[in-house]
């Protein structure tokens, strides 16, 4: 088991330290192109990942209830915490909150419960990424206007891509391999920018890093083990929302916190330090509930 979460861990560590041993020599402005990430490859990315799937709702409704309290519930315990250590709030919390549910997620979840746990991961990813757009773009936007969510790219993706796989409609195969051509641009360029952002970050702001690492899951697998007992969720659901729980901090945190100008240096910091951790509490997470 950890020879395969190790596996998965591998690949994302191996583009941000080329990103990062890139940056310290050519010292490349990123902002032009995570703009570019954000309007056209993440909205692939999330597109392909829904309309290729066919998910009854019906029957993961309260897996995704349980998701929404665990996003929403690490925000609460983060804002102390916050607060005591003296962060700003709008540094700490969405990396707290908002999970790598997709990239370490999904492939995460098959591997440790089988195809029975893919409608359930996929909802999960749903939820985590409309409710991380929403809250941080009305968050760190200044207050935007949330009715204006309905215009960025991924919410819109989203949408589609809930509405093509609840309708049953299969894409043309050579549209929907477009799609993902495109969609896979995503990942590898969300690292390197990560790996070159590492290179303005002082040490000192490790500290940051990790306090985040560790609240993180922390948080994330306590509200998911209290969510599960309120509601009497089954054997089977419980793995799934404690796993997810146990999660990093989504590479997308660092993303938002760029573009907005959030003081990416700390995010960065907590990310790269969150999905080190990620070793231990997803292990612990998985042989708690695989034991």
């Amino acid at each position: 088991m950890l020879v395969q979460i190790v596996s998965i861990v591998f690949p994302v560590f191996t583009v941000i330290a080329v990103g990062y041993l890139y940056g310290r020599k050519h010292r490349p402005d990123m902002f032009a192109t995570n703009q570019l990430n954000m309007g056209i490859f993440v909205p692939a990315l999330v597109f392909s990942a829904l309309a290729g799937k066919s998910v009854d709702l019906a029957h993961v409704q309260t897996i995704a209830l349980g998701g929404l309290v665990v996003v929403l519930g690490s925000g609460l315990l983060g804002w102390p915490i916050a607060r005591r250590l003296g962060y700003d709030p709008k540094t700490l919390l969405p990396p707290m909150m908002f999970k790598n549910a997709g990239n370490m997620g999904l492939p995460l979840l098959l591997f440790a419960f089988g195809e029975q746990a893919l409608p359930a991961a996929v909802v999960l990813f749903l939820v985590e990424n409309i409710l991380h757009f929403a809250v941080v773009t009305w968050w760190l936007g200044h207050n935007a206007k949330l009715w204006r969510l309905l215009r960025e790219p991924v919410i819109i993706a989203g949408i589609a891509g809930v509405l093509v796989s609840l309708s049953g409609v299969t894409l043309w195969p050579p549209l929907l391999s477009a799609v993902k051509i495109i969609a896979d641009v995503s990942t590898g360029l969300m690292l390197f920018s990560l790996g070159v952002r590492l290179n303005t970050a002082p040490f000192a702001q490790w500290r940051i890093g990790a306090v985040g690492a560790v609240a993180t899951p922390i948080a994330g697998m306590l509200i998911a083990y209290l969510f599960c007992l309120a509601f009497g969720l089954s054997s089977h659901e419980t793995d799934i929302l404690l796993v997810f729980g146990a999660l990093p901090p989504a590479v997308l945190n660092f993303m938002f916190a760029e573009l907005y100008r959030q003081e990416p240096e700390k995010v960065a910091s907590i990310v790269i330090l969150g999905n080190l951790v990620a070793l231990l509490s997803i292990s612990l997470a998985l042989a708690l509930r695989l034991a």
